[in-house]
């Protein structure tokens, strides 16, 4: 069995953890929430938004998206500022 490798540390992982803050910000959802939803302790989705820990992983974004009702790429594309633009 092969585990997924997360993503790349840096301006990418900066990017998701923004965007995916934003989301959970519209959406008023906790991270105890997202996490009770993803299976996992809250701690780790504090890590991984803090970039404390290995950034996620696609199919754990790809989760993130269905459970939030959005489209993966809202994590991976333009930054939360662009729609202000």
């Amino acid at each position: 069995m092969t585990q997924e490798q997360p993503l790349m540390r840096g301006g990418l992982t900066q990017r998701v953890s923004t965007e995916l803050r934003a989301e959970m910000g519209r959406q008023r959802i906790s991270q105890r929430e997202l996490a009770r939803r993803l299976g996992v302790n809250q701690a780790v989705i504090s890590r991984r938004l803090a970039g404390e820990q290995f950034s996620f992983t696609t199919a754990e974004l790809d989760r993130i998206a269905e459970i939030l009702g959005v489209p993966v790429d809202r994590f991976l594309t333009s930054p939360v500022t662009a729609g202000a633009a």
